[in-house]
């Protein structure tokens, strides 16, 4: 028979695993659609840990003394919380955020943490599911809902919220700043990348397969996920700079700013060049062997030129295109653009239209599947063109039709 702890000495707190295993199973029952990412998740655990965390190799961390007080519906919810965290990758984007903006520090990380809870809050909880204690959500810096991280980080500020959120912390998994017990990519029990996007993929085919219960942020995640939007802020970068060479194309001299050079001209004021986003005219491909997947593609897309060009929705025309091209729509937002056609195609007369108005673009998107004609010259700007993901035949001679013009940059549009 073992003796009993020594005066002055504390029992070692156990972490009770059959307790988090439950709790997960019955987080798996009420949101059946994330049961492949939740078994995913490898349980460690961790006296460093505040609560519950994870990792961006899809570790679960979790604080024996948080599991023994919290009780089996809060540790489901906590479960959905987390893994959560993972399947938006969240630090990922942290990370691109960061280097973007150029933020630095834990204080930084910690708003991200909180702007991805907002994302994830939104519509966590509930059928099923009870709000955890200390969760955080939009309507507390009395912000809307179902924006996402990346929305919420430009209008939140630490100092409206308590200083007791310090503590909050969903681990590296949510912000991409490593901790001190995060075993790292060596360590044991963590997912490779290419795990980690089997699991991704097998709960976007779940919920893409059985929508009806599903809330829509994790709709409109799957759907990207399957389909996730081209690096248009990249693209249209590239295009604006390979077009700068062009006779100001991109900018325009502006007195609000003098030149640098009027120093050598004393009494004369010379303008500097000012750069401007650039202005994108898109044509999208309505023809019939489009389909609506694929036109609810396009305009996501659409919906990620206006955030590249800095959400200057006056910049961006949409022109609906399958044999012919009539109007070139001014941007208002994507879910209003009419999207008519249904015949066949020929996309030189979108790029016509495109290139009539006033003032003439400075770069060209046309989405489409590749049935179509190409112009014969070369537009007098910077072309991109987003091609989907399929065969493409010739409907009349039943041949493949050939690659866009190599004055055209593609880019696929993987379904």
């Amino acid at each position: 028979m073992s003796a009993g702890p020594r005066q002055g000495e504390t029992t070692r707190l156990l972490l009770d695993l059959d307790k988090l295993l439950v709790a997960r199973l019955y987080a798996a029952r009420v949101r059946p659609y994330l049961a492949t990412a939740l078994f995913a998740l490898q349980v460690v655990e961790s006296r460093r840990t505040p609560t519950m965390a994870v990792d961006r190799h899809w570790r679960c961390y979790a604080s024996p003394a948080f599991v023994a007080r919290a009780s089996e519906a809060e540790l489901a919810a906590v479960w959905v919380h987390e893994v959560s965290h993972l399947l938006r990758d969240h630090h990922s984007r942290s990370d691109r955020y960061a280097r973007t903006h150029g933020l630095t520090g834990p204080a930084e990380r910690l708003r991200m943490n909180i702007a991805a809870d907002f994302e994830i809050n939104d519509d966590a909880f509930g059928d099923g599911l009870v709000r955890p204690e200390g969760a955080v959500e939009s309507g507390m810096a009395h912000l809307p809902e179902n924006w996402l991280m990346e929305d919420y980080l430009p209008h939140l500020r630490l100092g409206s919220f308590p200083r007791d959120l310090a503590w909050l912390d969903c681990g590296s998994g949510a912000d991409g700043l490593d901790r001190p017990w995060d075993l790292g990519p060596d360590g044991a029990h963590g997912l490779s990348e290419q795990e980690r996007d089997a699991v991704r993929f097998r709960v976007a085919q779940g919920i893409t397969a059985r929508p009806g219960r599903v809330p829509r942020s994790w709709r409109r995640w799957a759907e990207e996920a399957f389909q996730p939007p081209q690096p248009w802020r990249e693209l249209l970068g590239a295009a604006l700079r390979a077009s700068a060479s062009g006779g100001g194309a991109g900018g325009d001299y502006s007195f609000g700013r003098p030149a640098r050079r009027a120093a050598s001209l004393p009494g004369i004021i010379l303008p500097s060049l000012r750069r401007t986003p650039p202005r994108v005219a898109v044509v999208i491909d309505t023809s019939g062997s489009v389909s609506d997947a694929e036109l609810g593609a396009a305009l996501r897309e659409v919906a990620a030129i206006c955030r590249a060009v800095g959400g200057r929705r006056d910049l961006v025309t949409v022109v609906p295109c399958d044999a012919a091209a009539t109007v070139a729509h001014p941007l208002c937002k994507a879910e209003g653009i009419p999207l008519i056609g249904g015949g066949g195609t020929d996309l030189r007369a979108g790029f016509d239209r495109a290139l009539r108005a006033h003032p003439r673009p400075d770069v060209v998107v046309a989405l489409t599947d590749g049935q179509t004609p190409w112009p014969s010259r070369r537009p007098p700007c910077r072309t991109v063109v987003g091609l989907f993901g399929r065969p493409r035949y010739d409907e009349d001679s039943d041949a493949l039709v050939g690659p866009p013009p190599s004055w055209a940059r593609v880019v696929e549009i993987r379904n």
